[in-house]
């Protein structure tokens, strides 16, 4: 039996038994046009091999095997022609985009190539002002304490307590409780802190996390959409008006100098409306010119909700083609969390 395909995927030999029940349901959930569902998946990092401190995120294998299923299974489509179907109510049945937030140089060496492989385009949502040998706040935390010596790490004279860091969990453990503690303070407060730290803890840290400019370029020339993501990543609730306006606006300005072209889309750094974005925020990103913006609330789009504030999801999880497809579905009939206006 020869395999099915369409312009975006290939489905694989021996799995039709399944993918005909499969694309019925989701069919029947998603049928496109005025009564579609647009679900738009969200990824940051994808590594050669998973790493212990979190093994739940993304490794090579794993991110191959869903865009196989996801190809399978959807119509995955460009946002930019995601945006206009939502626009005009003609979007395709069981449509679905791929999108990245931050900006990890992994995105260009190992998730690239795997998009090409399915014929999946994407968006890729970066912070500008970590490209080029620069790291984002979390992972300097993340990767302190990953290289942190002995069995404890005592940063009681910051008032940031002490972990046990003996074990793996102990490790992650430690982590989340930093990350939780500096997430929404002041970016110029965080900041300082997390240099606190780093003295604090005098170990090597990695300096090529991030894309370079070229690695940019290099997705760009593939075909697939940059967006803005801010220059370093705040919290937009937690900063102040003016500096957010200039974090959205300068992102976006530094992308399109590298790429030469227009920077159409924006991603809110995190992303829960109300909680980490405002309506402020939301006007930000229409006054200066993006198409779209998209949150990481729970929900899949439908024409008629606001294009500045669509939700995104994934399933990350490893159960099978059945539960892949029992939490896409899951996921579209969730109400849309939105920044009320």
């Amino acid at each position: 039996m020869m395999p099915t395909s369409g312009p975006y995927g290939t489905a694989k030999p021996g799995r039709s038994e399944f993918l005909s029940p499969a694309r019925a349901l989701l069919q029947f959930f998603s049928p496109g046009g005025r009564r579609g569902h647009l679900s738009i998946l969200i990824y940051h990092r994808v590594l050669a091999q998973a790493d212990p401190l979190f093994p739940e995120g993304g490794d090579m294998e794993s991110f191959d095997q869903q865009m196989g299923l996801l190809t399978d299974c959807f119509r995955v489509i460009p946002l930019a022609d995601a945006v206009r179907g939502l626009r005009s109510g003609s979007l395709p049945a069981r449509a679905a985009c791929v999108t990245f937030d931050d900006g990890y140089a992994d995105n260009a060496e190992i998730a690239l190539p795997i998009l090409q492989k399915h014929g999946i385009p994407a968006t890729f949502f970066v912070s500008s002002g970590v490209l080029d040998g620069g790291r984002m706040w979390n992972d300097t935390v993340i990767e302190l304490v990953r290289r942190a010596p002995g069995n404890t790490l005592d940063l009681r004279g910051l008032n940031l307590g002490s972990f046990p860091i003996g074990t793996i969990a102990q490790r992650r453990h430690a982590i989340d409780n930093l990350i939780s503690g500096l997430k929404h303070m002041p970016p110029e407060s965080r900041q300082f802190r997390i240099e606190q730290i780093c003295s604090a803890i005098p170990v090597n840290l990695p300096d090529n996390l991030m894309m370079t400019s070229e690695q940019v370029r290099l997705l760009h020339g593939a075909g697939m959409e940059i967006g803005g993501h801010t220059v370093l990543h705040p919290i937009l609730a937690s900063t102040e008006k003016s500096a957010a306006r200039a974090e959205i606006a300068n992102g976006k300005e530094m992308l399109e100098g590298i790429i030469r072209a227009p920077v159409r889309f924006f991603a809110y750094p995190n992303g829960k409306p109300e909680r980490d974005y405002l309506p402020e925020h939301v006007a930000m990103t229409r006054e200066l010119g993006f198409e779209a913006a998209v949150s990481t609330a729970y929900g899949a789009a439908r024409p008629g909700d606001d294009l500045y504030q669509l939700p995104r999801f994934t399933p990350w999880d490893r159960g099978g083609q059945a539960r892949f497809v029992f939490r896409m579905i899951q996921n579209m009939l969730r109400n849309t969390e939105v920044a009320l206006h």
